[in-house]
């Protein structure tokens, strides 16, 4: 190498050294924000919880004594609250939500007709607030600040754990994060999620003795009901190719999943896809895809394709069998 050739060469390292420099600057800088946004939204909860009270304790449910007691399995994922279309808005994602629970009270005294339900577990699969920085163009479609969406979700969250502990002798959570409540860019690193965090306002707020709240663990969990295991994923794990749902992807991913790839479960439920559907695995299982409560979103209409109807999901199990004994699909147009 000639020796315009080395000071070329240092000249093009040092250009890519204050490069580095600078990309680190920015990340640092980016997650400093964050971090700053992060403790303002943590702080400002525990201020609001202070000065407006902890609800007080509910009341428990007359107990049932007869045996072969089944508990009740409610997914709630995909709100997308503050989101706003041609039929959707922070209001109706409130309303539709409540709906979900009246449905859920009436279809379990239905189900106690025949045996107990003293139990339900509550699954919050993610993507519980629309943010406003998921996608370009997004911050024209929804209809309030993210502060507004993080505390209007929490606040539902709570109500509808509330009503729940008025009607079911034990309530259990089980949580995951969406991708909807990355904070930042993808790129940008940033360890914590909207979902985490509104979920924790409400666990750090509700202090009910019948109230269990399963720390979250990962990107995953593990729901269990005696003899009964499933697990719970967001579903942004399996990538959809052209925007459609991706079956093939879904079944292989999962039943991957299954092998000992994680802990070992019998059925998975999943939202992210908007959409409802559920497949056969290798275990003997099944994947149980849950819909949204949104409705009218061009965005699904023009880039997906997909124009699924606004629901969630109700199950009822017996532990003692491990099993599904019956399914609902608790539409909401």
């Amino acid at each position: 190498m000639s020796i315009r050739d080395e000071i070329e060469q240092a000249e093009k390292d040092e250009d890519l050294a204050r490069t580095c420099q600078r990309l680190q600057r920015q990340l640092a800088k980016a997650k400093a924000k964050n971090a700053d946004l992060i403790e303002a939204v943590e702080r400002a909860a525990h201020d609001a919880a202070r000065i407006a009270g902890y609800p007080p304790s509910v009341k428990p449910p007359k107990r049932d004594k007869r045996a072969g007691a089944e508990t009740a399995l409610l997914h709630l994922t995909d709100w997308q609250l503050g989101k706003e279309t041609s039929s959707y808005s922070t209001e109706v994602c409130k309303e539709r939500v409540m709906r979900v629970v009246a449905k859920t009270l009436r279809l379990t005294e239905i189900q106690r007709a025949a045996h107990p339900v003293d139990e339900i577990i509550v699954m919050l699969g993610g993507d519980m607030i629309e943010n406003i920085q998921t996608f370009p163009g997004q911050p024209f479609e929804v209809d309030s600040t993210l502060f507004g969406m993080v505390f209007e979700a929490a606040n539902l969250i709570e109500a509808v754990l509330l009503e729940l502990l008025q009607h079911f002798k034990v309530v259990r959570v089980y949580e995951v994060a969406g991708n909807h409540g990355r904070i930042g860019k993808k790129s940008d690193g940033v360890p914590d999620n909207w979902d985490r965090i509104l979920c924790r306002i409400v666990r750090d707020k509700m202090r009910q003795e019948r109230l269990v709240w399963h720390e979250p663990s990962g990107w995953y969990e593990i729901v269990e009901a005696g003899a009964y295991r499933a697990m719970l994923v967001h579903g942004d794990q399996i990538k959809s190719f052209g925007g459609n749902t991706p079956a093939f992807g879904i079944i292989r991913k999962t039943t991957a999943w299954s092998s000992g790839v994680t802990e070992p479960f019998q059925d998975a439920y999943l939202g992210h896809y908007h959409h409802v559907s559920q497949f056969q695995i290798a275990n003997g299982g099944r994947v149980f895809m849950t819909g949204s409560t949104e409705s009218g979103s061009e965005y699904a209409r023009e880039f997906v394709a997909a124009k699924g109807r606004p629901s969630q999901r109700l199950h009822f199990i017996d532990p003692d069998a491990g099993r599904v004994t019956a399914e609902y699909i608790i539409w909401l147009d």
